[in-house]
């Protein structure tokens, strides 16, 4: 049970839902994905945390060759989402 309260809560703000769509096109880097957004990195991190934890994204630290920075990149994972009634009487009963 506790997977699906962790799932709805992932899915119940409408920039969470954004980011979903916006990384189905492609993996984002972390600064490119607040700038396109249009919030801090901060909020961001926040919001891409808690898609990480439901297990809708996944993210990997990588270094730049010039300057040997790390960079935070995340793309989505394959999900499929249901729930029915079926599933709430296991829980329930």
């Amino acid at each position: 049970m506790q997977q699906v309260v962790s799932i709805g809560e992932a899915l119940s703000h409408p920039l969470r839902l954004k980011l979903l769509y916006m990384l189905s096109e492609r993996e984002w880097y972390v600064y490119e994905l607040a700038k396109e957004l249009n919030v801090s990195r901060q909020v961001l991190y926040l919001h891409l945390k808690r898609l990480e934890k439901a297990g809708f994204v996944e993210s990997d630290l990588r270094l730049e060759e010039d300057d040997m920075r790390a960079k935070k990149f995340f793309r989505l994972k394959e999900f499929d989402v249901s729930l029915n009634i079926d599933d709430l009487k296991e829980f329930f009963e």
